[in-house]
């Protein structure tokens, strides 16, 4: 993907180091982020410490119950998530005292001395985005990457770049909004949730064909988009869903610690969507 993520201080590190700690990869992943270590951040440790000796690792979106269980399979003491693992943006846990579901989930982690860290922040913050790469890489987009959220494709449909998203990232519905016989070129790629009002304003700034993006509420993009073609405009938008969207970027992650830290036994394992359609 042409990322020059191995240009870093910590180039010979994987090769010197007999055993590496969760601090240790921590650290070589966020040396590589431009202006890190951040001040503010929800990139921490949700459980585990620093100075785990680290058996296996397995990267996810989110750390639930089922992907704790392939890790513990795996024997792999180590999972890096893209996501929150207790429900909330800043893994608050206070409020969860004494409910069973957290308490399960906890103990579970504890009794097989997992170490969880949210890897958020610094994987967006690579002077490439790491999750957009990893989704455009997902989508079999690498030709027309640019570096930016903007990619031109040979003309299709709006029908059409629905097929080919749901394939490529096996997912089973999606939401849009325009026209399915629309000619598409230019795509605005965001995954996750950036915001409405982000969203919009990229809209206006790029003038795409199609925003995709992972979630957005609908009162706001999804509305702003259905006004533009009430008034003639073309203007798609594919909604993926969250979890979909940004799994590329875990996948990315383990590709990175393949490359990286030498000899890591290193699993992708896909959290899955929390809602089904019928």
């Amino acid at each position: 993907m042409g990322t020059g993520l191995l240009a870093n201080p910590f180039a010979a590190f994987s090769t010197l180091v007999e055993g590496y700690t969760v601090g240790e990869i921590m650290d070589l992943f966020i040396a590589q982020v431009p202006k890190s270590p951040f001040p503010q951040t929800v990139d921490t440790l949700k459980t585990g410490s620093r100075e785990l000796k680290v058996t296996g690792i397995v990267t996810t979106m989110f750390a639930t119950i089922t992907v704790i269980r392939k890790a513990i399979e795996l024997k792999a003491n180590f999972i890096i998530a893209h996501e929150p693992t207790f429900y909330n943006h800043l893994d608050e846990t206070s409020w969860l005292d004494t409910d069973p579901v957290y308490e399960f989930k906890r103990k579970l982690l504890d009794e097989h001395g997992i170490a969880v860290w949210r890897n958020h922040d610094y994987v967006h913050g690579l002077a490439i985005d790491g999750v957009q790469a990893g989704v455009v890489k997902e989508l079999g987009w690498d030709s027309y990457y640019k570096q930016n959220a903007v990619l031109n494709l040979p003309e299709t449909t709006l029908g059409e770049l629905i097929s080919h998203i749901k394939t490529k990232m096996n997912v089973p519905a999606l939401r849009y909004v325009g026209d399915l016989s629309q000619k598409t070129s230019k795509i605005l790629l965001m995954p996750g949730a950036a915001g409405g009002r982000r969203q919009m304003e990229m809209i206006m700034k790029e003038k795409p064909d199609v925003l995709i993006c992972g979630e957005s509420p609908e009162w706001e993009t999804p509305e702003y988009v259905r006004n533009a073609n009430e008034m003639g405009q073309k203007l798609g938008l594919i909604v993926i869903g969250h979890s979909a969207s940004e799994e590329g970027g875990s996948e990315f992650m383990a590709e990175w610690i393949k490359k990286n830290v030498s000899g890591m036994p290193v699993f992708h394992v896909p959290s899955g969507n929390s809602l089904s359609v019928r």
